[in-house]
């Protein structure tokens, strides 16, 4: 029943959308409509050109989730566990997260150059703070009684991290990873858009610049599937990481 519901929801605004551009509601310069988008859709995939540019934004966000989301696990949980890291690493995260990560791309383009590495530190820098965030907390909510049996059993450093916080903070891990995914789709396209020759974000501005808005609104659909595979991906991957905490 909810498979139903979540494939019809979409289908009947779309629906809806060719319905109102056919009777004039929409204005199909500005907004196009379903079935224009289709016809420009299959040419773009048959010549391989939305292929090619979704496969290299795809490229951009992986490596720069995992650039991001490995060291922001490990930096949360030492923070967790070590109030002396907490502190003095906290208040800089506190100050440095409200700064719209992309204010900083001029910056990141001077410091980086016009290459791969500036969109990859871009998506990085963005998924970094989600994550250690949800990871800091993960381990500050595990109950205090798993690190006291821990620390009575003389467990070491690596135990702390591998066998009571990593566990134990899991949930929030990936709670931090699938923001930090969404994270990561919002700022390729930005970084695509101002310094890029191929990717989604860059055929999102081509398409506006020639004000092809069957082709601007082709590139956003397949953003949008992007982000669905990805939350599909995670969900996946948190089911067989934590088999015990299924959703319904």
């Amino acid at each position: 029943m909810k498979t139903a519901i979540s494939i019809l929801s979409p289908l009947t605004l779309l629906l809806l959308w060719e319905a109102a551009a056919h009777l004039g509601f929409v204005d199909t310069r500005l907004l196009s409509s379903p079935s224009l988008i289709l016809q420009s859709f299959f040419p773009l995939l048959i010549s391989g050109d939305l292929i090619y540019n979704t496969w290299v934004s795809v490229l951009r966000v992986i490596c720069g989730f995992l650039a991001g989301s490995i060291p922001a696990i490990l930096l949360g949980m030492s923070m967790g566990l070590s109030p002396f890291v907490r502190s003095a690493i906290e208040p800089m995260i506190a100050a440095t997260y409200p700064i719209p990560k992309l204010a900083l791309m001029p910056l990141i383009l001077l410091i980086f150059g016009l290459g791969e590495t500036s969109k990859i530190f871009t998506i990085a820098i963005g998924v970094f703070y989600l994550v250690v965030i949800n990871t800091m907390a993960g381990v500050l909510n595990i109950d205090k009684i798993y690190l006291e049996v821990a620390k009575n059993f003389g467990a070491s450093r690596k135990d702390f991290y591998l066998t009571v916080a990593l566990p134990g903070a899991l949930p929030m891990i990936f709670a931090g990873l699938k923001l930090g995914m969404g994270m990561a789709l919002i700022l390729i396209v930005a970084a695509e858009m101002s310094a890029a020759k191929a990717g989604v974000g860059w055929m999102i501005w081509r398409a506006y610049d020639m004000f092809d808005i069957e082709q601007m609104f082709a590139a956003l659909i397949t953003l949008s599937v992007l982000g669905y595979i990805f939350a599909l991906a995670l969900d996946f991957l948190e089911r067989l990481v934590l088999p015990w905490k299924q959703t319904s």
